[in-house]
């Protein structure tokens, strides 16, 4: 900025119009109340800080102007203006900034009543506070009204889902304790603040920030399952990656005995009861950091269980889980087969400290069944590509066939020219060029 200050040290102090410049400043305000806008963890509050400063800045520069106009015309000239700073209570800086900062807000909010104007440029400057004041008032109701649109945004998507719910039920004579059930279990999740889907808030991030936002969320969790630790972290990246948050309400059956065992679960928050096939007996209770089920997934040859669940566990309430899906496992170790060694190794021995191993069948090697099925699906994938590699084929040979009859036409064109014809159009553009 061009110090004009240093001008005031020739013309006197009293020309506060030359500290003008200085408004060229508020581009940076804008940038930090946008900067502020995005990090901030209270946008709306922010959002309403703002508005309420945009008002109180514009009350004091019409209240500035009003006194430079009062000061032009003469203080105490007319009812209008401000009065005359001769009298000792109108004479301090206190007063004259109060009592005109007093009419600007009466003036703009038109709530109150102020000395008509007297002199044309008077009636001039009333209207334009009015029209600024109307300006006011819609930008605040718009504002306000876009803020509480935005703040309740969640609760009314949350509140149409429930609704929806609730007529499909009625719809489908539901009985009304499956629906209590149902309706309490999203009151739940509101209460909780567990409405949120994760997938969707991540999808605009790239894959680097969705990974190191999993790892300080999941890692430390996954980390508590025996079988995991020591783990390569490219292996624990990769499975963090791939746990799915579920929630169950309170009497659900995570999973039952002589179920196939598909995932495994890790408790994030809740309690999970092991219970008898009468579904009263309780064996033991799991709590926050347990697991169960992570042998199923590995599949291991010679488990005297299988893959089969050999429990029934129960939630005690309403319980978070972390689900690890055996298709997800597979697929993480494909890249990492020195990992898949020593997780198989790592099951067995937890298969033989608790007798459910069967050695022989372990020594035996891979199952006949288990490589006829992985024939089968790589023969499907093989059929697979083979229709997508035909498809590609095709398209290569319409293209080709496109432009040979591309060049053939070409070639016909030029077969068809004659000599007199280049000959003119050669002519024709030096004489272009030379008018040029």
């Amino acid at each position: 900025m061009i110090p004009t200050d240093l001008i005031m040290l020739k013309v006197g102090f009293n020309n506060p119009e030359l500290r003008f410049n200085r408004l060229f400043k508020m581009a940076r305000l804008f940038e930090f109340f946008d900067r502020t806008e995005t990090r901030t963890n209270y946008p709306n509050i922010f959002r309403i800080s703002n508005l309420v400063l945009y008002i109180l800045i514009i009350i004091h520069w019409n209240a500035c102007i009003f006194f430079a106009i009062s000061k032009t015309i003469g203080f105490g000239t007319d009812t209008w203006v401000y009065p005359n700073i001769s009298h000792p209570e109108y004479g301090r800086l206190a007063r004259k900034y109060i009592y005109c900062l007093y009419w600007s807000t009466l003036t703009l909010t038109t709530i109150g009543e102020t000395p008509p104007p007297v002199k044309d440029v008077e009636y001039l400057f009333v209207v334009m506070d009015f029209l600024i004041g109307v300006l006011i008032f819609a930008t605040i109701v718009g504002n306000v009204g876009a803020m509480i649109s935005n703040m309740n945004a969640s609760r009314a998507e949350f509140q149409a889902k429930i609704d929806s719910i609730k007529q499909y039920m009625q719809f489908r004579k539901v009985s009304k304790d499956l629906e209590a059930r149902v309706i309490k279990w999203f009151d739940y999740l509101w209460t909780e603040k567990k409405t949120c889907d994760e997938k969707e808030v991540l999808k605009n991030l790239p894959d680097k920030l969705k990974a190191e936002i999993a790892i300080n969320v999941h890692l430390d969790t996954l980390k508590k399952v025996r079988i995991f630790q020591d783990c390569e972290a490219g292996l624990l990246i990769e499975l963090v990656l791939k746990l799915q948050p579920q929630v169950f309400s309170p009497g659900d059956y995570i999973c039952k005995k002589g179920d196939i065992g598909r995932e495994m679960y890790i408790i994030k928050e809740g309690k999970l009861a092991v219970v008898a096939d009468d579904g009263i007996t309780q064996f033991v209770v799991l709590s926050d950091g347990a697991y169960f089920g992570e042998i199923s997934i590995l599949g291991i040859k010679g488990s005297k269980a299988g893959n089969r669940r050999t429990a029934n566990i129960r939630s005690v309430g309403y319980s978070d889980l972390f689900a690890l899906s055996k298709d997800d496992l597979v697929e993480a170790l494909t890249e990492y087969p020195e990992a898949k060694k020593a997780l198989e190794e790592k099951g067995k021995a937890i298969l033989r400290k608790d007798n459910l191993l069967d050695e022989a069948v372990a020594a035996a090697g891979a199952d006949p069944k288990d490589l006829d099925e992985k024939i089968n699906r790589l023969e499907s994938n093989l059929e697979l590509m083979t229709g997508k590699f035909a498809k590609l084929m095709a398209e290569y040979t319409s293209y080709q066939s496109k432009m040979k009859q591309r060049i053939s036409n070409m070639e016909n064109k030029v077969k068809t020219l004659r000599v007199e014809d280049l000959s003119e159009v050669v002519e024709d553009k030096k004489e272009e060029e030379k008018k040029k």
